[in-house]
Formats: structure tokens, sequence, C-alpha cells
């Protein structure tokens, strides 16, 4: 008689923690990993979730022991199950995720998760802001299959790229396609920040369809203009020597309570200086216009670092490379007399608007078209808004 076969022993658990600062990204990925997680065979007795949102220690260490208790109970009819410990806020570096009540159960739970969980026993983590320095995240990070979603740091230098590449891939899984210019105006104005990302090329998508191609007036739009888009739209108006809609942003940060000397620092200047910096090092080195600002950081980073010490940076400390890719892309449309005057010109609306009592839009209005304009175009700006008064 031939030998029976040997049974296979039941799977062991397996671990699952998504965590991370993009809590849209960590749900939406939470749900689907849960899906393909519960057995379907074990109908609703295969998921067991439980609420990990906790309004203070003491239920926050309830949620943990509920936690527990699901973990060492047996599957109903000896199947297999899923727990799910959902949307867990303790995690964090907060009052409640300091408390000693917390912490003692979390011990409790991790003691279970080192014996070992039972046979097709799942644990599903997901967690928002979780401090890494925990002993606990510690220990899980050696028992679990980790996933981690942070949000862009828009703060920290090269978030454009690192944005860019996830509009670029969320653009394609709906068949979309940017024009680069619309694609850079995308990014500032939604800032790698994935929930809205999704919800702005969810309208574009319904706008857009069938024909896909998303160019800059669609963007202007159909996405939502915050303050620094305005600025970043104004540096862009300059730069393209686009002189309708420079003043009419100039006009709409005013509106918006913007203080004039303030658009002139922020928004004129940079922009003017980039311009300048970016002509004299593509002349110096002979560096070509590149098609997209990245192209202009890697050349950059290739440079000598005498080349660039005078170059403006950060808080970091890195160079502000998009923004010379930026004007890289348009440097061709100035030349360096032009930019020079348009330093100039800077410093001396900057001291009328310290010290005289002239109108301040007159004054932005005048060095707006000074730098991108003609002579002609200012007299009768000038002229316009005095007989105006």
């Amino acid at each position: 008689m031939p030998k029976a076969k040997a049974k296979a022993p039941p799977a062991a658990g397996i671990i699952h923690a998504l965590v991370g600062s993009d809590e849209s990204e960590v749900k939406q990925a939470a749900a689907e990993l849960a899906r393909e997680l519960t057995p379907p065979e074990a109908g609703e007795f295969g998921l067991e979730v439980i609420d990990g949102c906790a309004d203070n220690a003491e239920q926050a260490a309830n949620r943990v022991r509920s936690t527990i208790e699901a973990l060492q109970t047996i599957p109903f009819f000896g199947g297999a199950k899923l727990v799910w410990l959902k949307n867990v806020n303790f995690l964090a570096d907060s009052i409640t995720g300091r408390a000693a009540a917390v912490q003692e159960a979390l011990e409790e739970l991790d003691n279970v998760l080192a014996a070992g969980l039972g046979e097709n026993v799942n644990l599903l983590i997901s967690a928002i802001d979780v401090d890494k320095r925990r002993s606990f995240y510690k220990s899980l990070a050696k028992r679990a299959e980790i996933q981690i979603f942070d949000r862009v740091d828009s703060t920290r230098s090269g978030w454009e790229e690192e944005a860019t590449e996830i509009v670029r891939k969320r653009a394609a899984d709906r068949k979309l396609r940017f024009a680069e210019d619309a694609l850079q105006l995308f990014v500032l104005l939604t800032g790698g920040d994935t929930r809205q990302i999704e919800n702005e090329l969810e309208k574009l998508d319904v706008f857009r369809a069938p024909e896909k191609t998303i160019e800059m007036e669609h963007v202007r739009d159909l996405v939502p203009l915050s303050r620094s888009g305005v600025i970043f739209e104004l540096g862009n108006a300059l730069a393209a020597r686009d002189l309708e809609r420079a003043l009419k942003l100039v006009r709409a940060l005013l509106d918006q309570g913007e203080s004039a000397i303030g658009i002139l620092l922020v928004a004129i200047l940079p922009t003017i200086r980039n311009l300048l910096l970016a002509k004299d090092l593509m002349e110096q080195y002979r560096m070509p216009r590149p098609a997209v600002p990245f192209q202009f950081i890697s050349a950059i980073n290739r440079l000598p670092p005498d080349a660039t010490e005078h170059l403006p940076r950060k808080k970091d400390g890195a160079i502000s490379g998009y923004a010379l890719g930026i004007a890289a892309q348009n440097a061709h449309r100035f030349e360096r007399a032009q930019l020079l005057a348009g330093m100039e010109a800077c410093l001396a609306a900057n001291v009328r608007l310290v010290t005289s009592q002239l109108d301040h839009e007159l004054i932005l209005t005048q060095i707006v078209v000074r730098v991108i304009g003609d002579e002609k175009v200012v007299a009768n700006s000038e002229s316009g808004r005095m007989s105006g008064r």
C-alpha cells in the first residue's frame, strides 16, 4: 500500500504593519491589504477589526488588550482569520503615546507577538505618525512585514522631484498626460500631498476625458491657487515675459492682503536673481537649456564647489536647484544687461516702497513692466494710474 501523504503543517501567522505620516496613503493601502488577507471562505468571521483611534491613554490601552484577546481567540470553525488594529494614533510621540498605561499594554502585545501568532491568524496594524524611537516599533520592525508611507516633506531639498514622480505615476494610472509646464505648476500647487494630488487628478480626469492631455490652462482653471501657488505663478509669468498675467497676479496677491514689499522680496527679486544666476552659469560653463528643471539640477551638481558657492540655498544647506532649473528654461528670453537692470530696479523699488508715499501697486507695476516690458508701456502705465487717482 502506498504511504499516505503527510499533511502540511498549518501556516504560521504573519504580521503586517503599514505606517507613516501620509494618512491617506496608509488608510488606502491598509484597506487593500485587509481585503487581500481576509480569508474568503471564513465569511464575516474571517476579519476582526479593532479601532486604534483612541481619545485617551485608558482607551488606547483597552484597544491594545482587545487586540491581544482577538489574536488569542481561536478562529471560528477552525479556519483562518485576520485581526486588524486599524488607524492607530497612539504610537506617535504624543501625550497618549507616552503614557505609562499605553506603554505597558504595548509591552504585553510585544510579548504575545514574540511568542508567535496562532495557526492561520494574521495581524495587520495600520498607524499614523509612528514614533520610530519607541521599543515597540523597533520590535515590530524585526517581526513584521513593514510598509512605510511618509508625506513628501516640502521643506527639504529635492521634494519637487519626488512629488513629480508621484504625480506622473498617478496620472499614468488614469491615462492622463501632462504638458511639462502644467506638470510643474500642478506639483507646486499640490505640494506633494497625496490626498490633494488624487482629488485634483480626479477633477482633471473628468474634465479632460477623452483627450486626457493636461495643459497649463486646465491646471490654472481647476486646481485651487494657494498663496505659494500665486507666488510661483508670478515668477513663471515674469520668466516667460507674460506681462498681462504678471500684472494680474500682482493684483491678486495684493487683494489677498500680501504686502508690496513681501511680493517684491519673495516673488519678483528671487525670479530676476535666479534668471541672472542661471544665465551666468549657462554662459560660463556652456550648459545647454534644460528641457526640464531636473536636468539643470544634475548639471549644477557636476560643477566644482567653487562654481556653486554663491548660489541661493535652502535651510538644509542644499542648493535651490528647482527654482534655478525653471530659470534656466527661460534665461534665453533675457539679455544679461536686462537682468542686471532688473536687479537695480528691485533695489530702487525697495527704497521707494519704504520711504515714499507712492501707491504700492503702481511701484510693483512699474518694476514688472520694466523687467519684461518696454519704456513706452511703463510711461502709459504711469500716466494711466495717475489720471485715475
